[in-house]
């Protein structure tokens, strides 16, 4: 049956990953049986679902916002559920188990420049199969789902639809929601495997260069570490290829970049902060997401869901935690005005 999207839909659903970030701030990173020194430490949001809501709702979002997904019955997950309701993001599809602890991540974020390492307890996330959620309770615009990758019963395989994730996708889409994908990023062949079946059931693909890259097979870094446009568009068509419906998004920190599934192509460049402005860089990819979400959900031209992307972004690394930078949608847009855009990025032909 095809599906009915209809005009009374609002607000975004976002499913998966429920982490605490414990964001810590030091010196160095240590060689092995080597000392850091920790000078800071400060606790945050984690996880793509948790980290866009709360960015979107930050941003001031005029349209409802839901979350999905599991945590344990525990002190962080209690502190999860607590904090949706702060933000006003509906928690009813979240839920709590006792089989597994709530997820965490030691964010390892080097002072000078903001690099960051993750050490990471998968928890109650790697049990979240979606089963218990019920896409004809809902009355949401979008579906975000990530990250793939990271979440192990959604990455099992599926006879019918390939994976979990991407039968989870298919029963959005069948319920007349658009759907949204994020995968982490890590240094493995599973890319091909896990996110591809996903794709066919995806309107909006928001992945980084190197994630992107790995689905695909395109390098889309040269040799001396700068952005290969080329490879870049190529990629852009690949996942297109592969079943993204409508719009492929690639955000890396030079900017972003956008292709239509009728070819139009789109590009943007970062603001240009200074050094001393970025103060971590653990919640930058999911601030663009969420900027680009927001406009979409709006029904803007897709530039301003970029130039979005690209300012909610900045506000993010102002602060070590993922979301803690970002502010109502007015302030992250007068950084644009503020900092001015790098010079445009040039598409090699």
């Amino acid at each position: 049956m095809k599906p009915k999207p209809g005009s009374n839909r609002g607000g975004v659903l976002a499913g998966g990953n429920w982490i605490v970030d414990q964001v810590k701030m030091i010196d160095v990173y240590p060689q092995r049986e080597r000392l850091a020194n920790i000078s800071r430490q400060s606790e945050g949001t984690g996880g793509a679902p948790y980290n866009v809501l709360v960015d979107l709702a930050r941003l001031g979002a005029p349209f409802p916002l839901a979350g999905a997904g599991l945590v344990g019955k525990d002190l962080l997950g209690d502190q999860i559920l607590e904090d949706c309701k702060r933000h006003k993001i509906d928690a009813r599809f979240i839920r709590a188990t006792a089989d597994a602890p709530t997820s965490y991540t030691d964010v390892m974020t080097e002072t000078a420049g903001g690099v960051r390492t993750f050490f990471h307890c998968r928890g109650a996330n790697a049990l979240w199969d979606g089963k218990d959620l019920d896409f004809s309770k809902t009355k949401a615009k979008i579906f975000h789902l990530g990250y793939l990758l990271l979440l192990d019963a959604m990455d099992k395989e599926d006879k019918k639809f390939g994976t979990k994730a991407a039968a989870l996708l298919a029963a959005a889409q069948a319920a007349g929601l658009k759907t949204s994908v994020d995968t982490v990023s890590e240094d493995s062949d599973r890319f091909s495997r896990i996110v591809t079946p996903a794709l066919k059931f995806v309107d909006y693909c928001i992945l980084n260069e190197l994630e992107a890259g790995k689905t695909t097979g395109f390098k889309i870094r040269k040799p001396d570490g700068t952005l290969d446009t080329v490879s870049l568009r190529h990629a852009a068509g690949a996942l297109l290829q592969c079943g993204v419906k409508e719009l492929v998004v690639i955000h890396f920190p030079e900017g972003g970049f956008a292709r239509t599934r009728d070819g139009k192509d789109s590009w943007q460049s970062s603001l240009n902060l200074p050094q001393k402005y970025i103060a971590g860089s653990a919640g930058a990819g999911d601030a663009f997401c969420a900027g680009v979400l927001y406009g979409l959900h709006e029904g803007w031209e897709l530039q301003k869901c970029l130039l979005t992307g690209v300012c909610v972004a900045a506000a993010s690394l102002s602060n070590p935690t993922c979301t803690q930078g970002v502010g109502k949608l007015d302030a992250a847009l007068a950084l644009a005005k503020k900092f001015k855009p790098r010079p445009p990025l040039e598409p090699e032909f």
